[in-house]
């Protein structure tokens, strides 16, 4: 028996480089080294968070470190992007492997990156990191409820993703670096309250969408039981009309043979 292909190995994005990255998977793929596995790639991600830690820990006294946090984001990005597209290419076999490990190092990348902001902006900003946190988190929360209910695993909205996420920190970065933590600080706020904002539609459209698949399935099931409660009718009326159209044959009482 064939058993059911795991919804979770099939991501929804639609984000605006998203082409461009199905562009370049034909390409990129079979370039990757042999010994060089999906799992490598995934575990991959913890190293670069641990060493996004220790950058942003050496940009509290010289900002010039998060050069380095840069190059980390874009080497989790490429091991991200790849490690389970490498695992379809090559057939590893490891579907739900990737998708828990995959998920759950995506979060520590995220808490890296926050921890490490914490370590270079002044400590009254560390209340809005954890919000910022807390919102980010919200998120990944939601997206994965949303898989749970319709089997469908959408990873962008309004165009953005991960990629647009990790491309928007590397120019946060580069702005810290070239203008000081100042701008960053009062632009925090900000932030926030776009990722706020942000949030609240991704969860009205979502529970939009699964109220609306609810229903769907509400209407089916009364469409099957109409179908259901005319087919026996129509099989009880079959029934009552076969039985009083069948003749009876008349029998000798004496002999038991039948009377023409």
């Amino acid at each position: 028996m064939q058993s059911q292909q795991f919804a979770g190995a099939n991501k929804t994005n639609t984000s605006f480089l998203s082409p461009l990255e199905r562009w370049l998977s034909p390409i990129v793929l079979p370039r990757i080294p042999s010994w060089l596995q999906t799992h490598h790639l995934t575990m991959l991600t913890l190293v670069w968070s641990l060493l996004i830690l220790g950058f942003s820990y050496l940009a509290a006294t010289d900002v010039r470190w998060l050069w380095g946090v840069s190059l980390m984001i874009f080497f989790q990005y490429v091991t991200d992007h790849y490690d389970g597209k490498l695992g379809k290419f090559r057939n590893t076999g490891l579907v739900r492997w990737g998708y828990y490990m995959d998920h759950l190092l995506d979060y520590f990348f995220l808490c890296s990156v926050i921890i490490g902001y914490a370590f270079i902006l002044p400590e009254r900003s560390r209340y809005q990191l954890l919000f910022l946190l807390a919102v980010f988190a919200a998120f990944a929360v939601s997206a994965f409820l949303a898989f749970s209910a319709t089997d469908r695993l959408t990873i962008s909205y309004l165009k953005l993703g991960p990629t647009e996420f990790r491309l928007a920190l590397i120019v946060i970065n580069t702005l810290l670096i070239l203008f000081g933590t100042r701008y960053m600080i009062s632009g925090l706020k900000y932030v926030n309250a776009g990722a706020v904002a942000g949030l609240c539609f991704v969860v009205y459209q979502t529970q939009k969408n699964i109220w609306q698949l609810d229903m769907r399935e509400k209407e089916g099931e009364k469409t099957r039981k109409v179908g259901v409660v005319k087919t026996y009718a129509a099989h009880k009326e079959l029934y009552v009309f076969t039985s009083i159209s069948e003749p009876k044959t008349a029998v000798n009482q004496s002999n038991g043979l039948p009377v023409s």
